[in-house]
């Protein structure tokens, strides 16, 4: 199955009712639980994202693994309130900046290897479908691109953190 499979796959879960999903085909084995409301379960025990379970033909147990859920690499919101920012900006002025958004679970790297240079700094001007960062998901190296044009102000991650599903990645002033 073809990563951009398994991305529709989970795009049509999260459309339907389903809080779990489970499907082997020889030794490929594909397990997505959703964040869907369980009655009688309370919120720690709910799933806080979608997961993939990959099969583990050498382990006793599967390991569980983040998903990557099927939408844009990139959310055109306007910020909300940042009072982590430590570039100086004000919370107003954040209202004004668009944000880059993580589209999966996983690390997040500012360059295509350690090596090289990173994709974008602050003051960078950016064009929708340019990358800006890598995220490894399941020793998948995805390059993020951005949907949105403009200067990035902010970088929200520290190289090689774990990032979640929508956390903003980069805060860019669409002026």
């Amino acid at each position: 199955m073809t990563f951009k499979e398994i991305q529709e796959l989970i795009k049509q879960l999260s459309k339907s009712n389903l809080s779990e999903f489970k499907l082997k085909d020889g030794e490929f084995e594909l397990s997505i639980r959703t964040k869907h409301f369980h009655k009688g379960k309370s919120k720690s025990q709910l799933i806080s994202s979608p997961a993939i379970i990959p099969a583990a033909p050498a382990m006793s147990a599967a390991t569980s693994q983040p998903a990557v859920p099927a939408q844009g690499p990139a959310a055109t919101q306007p910020a909300k309130a940042a009072g982590n920012d430590a570039s100086g900006a004000s919370s107003e002025e954040s209202n004004n900046y668009l944000e880059i958004k993580s589209p999966m679970v996983g690390t997040f790297y500012r360059s295509p290897s350690p090596d090289k240079p990173v994709y974008v700094k602050v003051g960078d001007t950016v064009e929708k479908g340019s990358p800006v960062c890598i995220i490894e998901a399941m020793k998948l190296f995805n390059e993020i691109e951005t949907e949105v044009s403009g200067k990035i102000v902010k970088v929200m991650v520290e190289d090689a953190q774990p990032v979640e599903y929508d956390q903003v990645l980069f805060l860019v002033d669409p002026s």
